[in-house]
């Protein structure tokens, strides 16, 4: 297979990576940029969105140069594009919401009694949840309120033709502008399952309206499957708050059974946490050898455990290969979603275990111990006794944990921002907006989404972040992109001394890092809070006004296209820096990158370089505070 020809260091940011890619190139390890080289050159008639699928008179790949303008159909680039670009956010739609369907079901078992490895951690967060579903509160117990949001979640999937119940949060005006395009929100898998029929073959032709089911589809997943996921995963282990903990690969311990847990539903990593220090456990781990047991995590289910546990992080999507690579990863427990299936390959190739837990994602050549919610304490104990049996298996000559990790704090909840700004008994966002209004901060970006074998991973992300604090903008973050920061010593403290004068003249006030973590990939869903709540405090009357912009500029993943359509259905411009599949269509490139911002106050706009990027986001916020008149 054919190999990256490009050095360690164009493929990685970090040391440590650099490191683990060195040292697989010299065991001859197969990873994602060897992988990536191999397919080059990639499909120009799918980069374009030329290439359709969606029944079997075809493939069909539209080619103009050879007179093939139209599909075997009629299909014409304008809607193969819209087609493939609504079914793709669709997906990414219901692997969020899917989540958020989970997390509703394991909360009415813990109503019922029926789950004994949870429990009810933030009573008052439930009951703000109730309040804001019009479910009463007083005299009724917390099983019983449970229960009825629970209920309540569930019916946001199921039920048909109803609004999501978030949908009281969003402001008035935008209700309005989404009444008008006919982009309200409904149940979830209504809408999902409405976007794949209208995608269908055989159906309608306009591409604009079946680009708008799109956002329509991805406003579910941020109002309704995402908010859920987020608000239950709340009430359940806890609404986040600043701690410290430790990132990058040398969180993992030479001398200590070293579990990695990875994915994205926190259910049975936080079982395993807590299972980890069981007597029967240390007792098992010291008796092989081990001092003990070491849990860290990859992607979103560690982002999770971080943001309420404190869980350090071994790294980001990008690493999942390069953390077997230390041969020193006893077991790697996955769960759903970002999971490589080259993982079980690689762990041959030392002691590793790759544990799969998800029916929804059984990993061909993993160990197979399902997570079992009524039985969730004795599945995890299952796990880290697979774990630590293994440790004796440990090459110890092929053990190189990289010497590089570095402090960050997370938990940066809208509520814990809230608190920090306006105090114990005045919690309030005033603070924020009239540092916008005078300011020192000029503007709010959220970084998000994946890395990708693309770029020199993480680079972009970094480069980009480094360049708007400087410029007095507080970034806020999520996912795997909060990973690279933290990994570059960006969410501590002493980091406000690479910001401009006037953000840092605010993080040393409030004492926060100039970069805040608030937790994983469904949790964008705060952003969308903290936008509502600067709107209620007098910053502008819409979305639209407020001088913030998303980026997702490494993206990979369908998911992020849903996040990115309902930030940009909501009134944002959102910044990418891997093109969407529609190129091969003018019409849908400037529907997208032009025509969106007349009727949704939002866009999507394409810059890969970091330094571009960041001059087109300055002058999208000072645009918008010009017009605020601030």
């Amino acid at each position: 297979m054919s190999k990256d020809e490009r050095t360690s260091d164009q493929k990685a940011y970090d040391s440590a990576s650099i490191s683990m890619i060195n040292k697989a190139k010299e065991e001859n390890i197969n990873l994602s940029w060897d992988r990536y080289a191999s397919v080059q050159p990639q499909c120009t008639f799918g980069v374009k969105g030329l290439c359709c699928r969606f029944c079997n008179m075809g493939p069909c790949r539209l080619n103009p140069k050879t007179g093939a303008v139209k599909g075997v159909c009629g299909a014409d680039a304008d809607l193969i594009a819209a087609r493939t670009l609504t079914r793709s956010v669709a997906a990414g739609t219901a692997a969020h919401s899917n989540h958020g369907l989970e997390m509703a079901y394991i909360l009415l078992d813990v109503a019922e009694g029926k789950a004994a490895a949870y429990k009810i951690t933030d009573e008052t967060k439930l009951k703000q949840v109730a309040l804001d579903m019009e479910i009463p509160i007083e005299s009724r117990s917390k099983e019983e309120i449970a229960k009825d949001v629970a209920l309540a979640a569930i019916s946001d999937f199921e039920k048909s033709h109803t609004k999501p119940h978030f949908l009281k949060r969003v402001i008035a005006k935008r209700i309005k502008i989404w009444e008008k395009l006919g982009i309200v929100p409904r149940g979830v898998n209504e809408e999902i399952v409405e976007a794949l029929h209208r995608t269908n073959m055989g159906m309608g032709s306009d591409y604009k309206e079946i680009t708008m089911a799109g956002m329509r589809v991805a406003l579910s997943n941020g109002w309704a499957g995402s908010m859920l996921a987020t608000e239950i995963t709340d009430i359940l282990f806890g609404t986040p708050k600043p701690l410290r903990s430790t990132v990058n690969l040398g969180v993992l311990k030479k001398d200590m059974v070293n579990v990695l847990i990875h994915g994205h539903e926190p259910l049975l990593s936080m079982v395993i946490i807590d299972a980890a220090v069981d007597p029967e456990i240390i007792k098992l781990a010291l008796s092989v050898g081990s001092k003990g047991v070491n849990i860290a995590g990859i992607c979103c289910t560690a982002n999770e455990a971080l943001m309420r546990r404190g869980l350090p992080i071994a790294g980001n999507f990008l690493q999942q290969e390069l953390a077997l690579v230390t041969g020193a990863v006893e077991a790697m427990v996955v769960d759903v979603q970002c999971i490589m299936p080259s993982l079980p390959e690689i762990a041959k190739c030392y002691h590793t275990k790759i544990i799969s837990t998800s029916p929804k994602a059984v990993v061909k050549g993993a160990v197979q111990i399902m997570f079992d919610e009524e039985h969730a304490y004795e599945r995890a104990k299952d796990i880290l006794k697979e774990a630590i049996n293994n440790y004796k298996n440990r090459d110890q000559a092929k053990v190189n944990i990289p010497d590089k990790k570095m402090d960050l704090v997370a938990g940066f909840s809208h509520e814990t921002i809230n608190y920090m700004l306006g105090g114990t008994f005045r919690g309030s966002y005033n603070p924020l907006v009239e540092n916008i209004k005078n300011g020192r901060i000029k503007g709010v970006v959220g970084i998000v989404g994946c890395n990708n074998p693309r770029f020199t991973s993480d680079a972009p992300t970094v480069k980009l972040i480094r360049t708007l604090i400087k410029n007095d903008i507080l970034v806020v973050q999520t996912g795997c992109a909060a990973i690279a920061a933290a990994k570059e010593g960006l969410m501590v403290p002493e980091a406000m001394d690479q910001a401009g004068a006037g953000l840092r003249e605010v993080c040393e006030a409030v004492g926060i890092p100039p970069v805040l973590h608030c937790g994983s990939c469904v949790d964008n869903t705060r952003i969308l809070i903290a936008c509502t709540e600067m709107i209620k405090h007098g910053l502008g009357e819409d979305y639209s006004d407020l001088p913030v912009a998303g980026v997702a500029i490494e993206w990979m993943s369908e998911k992020a296209l849903s996040i990115g359509n309902y930030f940009v259905a909501q009134g944002a411009m959102v910044l990418v820096g891997v093109q969407h599949q529609v190129t091969g269509s003018d019409n849908m490139t400037n529907f997208l990158y032009n025509e969106m911002e007349n009727l949704t106050g939002g866009k999507f706009v394409f810059e890969p370089d970091p330094d571009k990027a960041a001059q087109i986001i300055i002058e999208h916020i000072n645009k918008k505070r010009k017009a605020l008149g601030i």
